[in-house]
């Protein structure tokens, strides 16, 4: 089996752009999924890396994003969303979660080659950083009960593309 890495990106988010309501309500179904993964993880030692997006506050303590984004329409998702002690977090400035990151100097410190990707939004930055973890010669799980995007076509279109063409398993977890 090849050495595996959980990926989850942006659950830590404020959802106050166009069409964040949808995406709030849908990544609140994906949370019991996320928990399963996580919990998948800890019992295979799969590392778990959160990949955020900083909000504009440049952090890289995820605490002080989660302040950032806090309210109270999402404070259940942010709460359910953090990262655990031992967890590794990364702040991403754009959609990729490689893009000017350290994610690949620690994925290789790590000896990963496999990536499951979870989080949110499916067809954003879950499709960009599977994308460019494909570019790097990642293999990928991409569990379509754990992704969400605005709206249910979007996120169907974004896991095709990640299984027809970044050649992802997307079976559930």
């Amino acid at each position: 089996m090849k050495k595996t890495a959980v990926l989850i990106i942006d659950l830590i988010n404020d959802f106050t752009f166009h069409e964040g309501n949808l995406l709030l309500d849908n990544t609140r179904k994906l949370l019991p999924n996320i928990k399963k993964l996580k919990q998948y993880a800890k019992e295979h030692n799969f590392p778990i890396i959160y990949v955020n997006d900083h909000y504009d506050t440049w952090e890289t303590d995820f605490k002080q994003i989660a302040q950032a984004c806090l309210s109270s329409k999402n404070e259940d998702i942010i709460e359910q969303g953090m990262p655990n002690k031992e967890d590794y977090f990364i702040m991403k400035p754009q959609m990729s979660g490689f893009f000017r990151t350290p994610l690949r100097s620690l994925l290789e410190q790590l000896e990963i080659e496999h990536l499951i990707i979870a989080g949110v939004a499916g067809n954003i930055c879950v499709l960009f950083t599977a994308n460019d973890a494909h570019m790097r010669g990642y293999t990928l799980h991409v569990p379509e009960n754990c992704i969400a995007s605005n709206t249910e076509r979007h996120n169907q279109e974004a896991i095709k593309l990640m299984a027809e063409v970044f050649n992802a398993e997307t079976k559930p977890i």
